[in-house]
C-alpha cells in the first residue's frame, strides 16, 4: 500500500536522496542555495509550494512538488505539478499513480479549478502513466531564461 501525505521536517534526508535522483534523471544540477530555498518553502505552511511524500511499506518512495497559483481563466486556483519523482527501485508499484491521485483528490477537496503538468516528450514510461489520467494537450512550451 502507498500512503501519500504532507512533506515534513523528518523527510528532508530522504527527500534530498530522491531530489538528487530527480536531477540526475533530468541531467541537471540545481544549485545548493536553490535546493535549500525550496526546502524552506516546502516546510513553510504559508508558501505556495505544496510538498507531498509517498511512502511504500513505511519507506519514503517518492515526492511531488506543486505550485498553487491564480489564473486569468478561472475563479479558483490552479495547481501546477512541477516535480514528481519515484525511487527507481519502486517504479511500477503504483507510487507515481498515488502521488497524482493524491493531488486530484486534494484539488477536488480544496476547490482548485485544474491540475496540470509537463514532461519530456521522450519520457515514455511516465507518459504512459499520465495518459491514463488525461490525454496530453496540443500546447507547445516556450521558456526564456532571464
Amino acid at each position: 500500500m502507498t500512503l501519500v501525505r504532507e512533506f515534513r521536517e523528518t523527510d528532508v534526508e530522504d527527500w534530498r536522496r530522491l531530489w538528487d535522483g530527480y536531477n540526475d534523471f533530468y541531467e541537471t544540477a540545481v544549485p545548493d542555495e536553490v535546493t535549500e530555498y525550496t526546502l524552506r518553502r516546502l516546510l513553510d505552511p504559508k508558501s505556495a509550494l505544496i510538498g507531498r511524500i509517498a511512502e511504500k511499506d513505511g519507506r519514503v518512495a517518492g515526492f511531488s512538488i506543486s505550485v498553487l497559483h491564480d489564473s486569468t481563466w478561472t475563479l479558483s486556483q490552479t495547481c501546477y505539478l512541477e516535480d514528481l519523482f519515484v525511487d527507481p527501485t519502486l517504479r511500477g508499484a503504483g507510487v507515481g499513480r498515488a502521488l497524482i491521485q493524491d493531488l486530484i483528490d486534494l484539488g477536488r477537496m480544496r476547490g482548485w479549478s485544474q491540475l496540470y503538468w509537463l514532461t519530456r516528450a521522450n519520457n515514455e514510461r511516465a507518459r504512459r502513466l499520465y495518459d491514463s489520467f488525461v490525454e496530453a494537450d496540443a500546447f507547445v512550451r516556450y521558456r526564456l531564461t532571464l
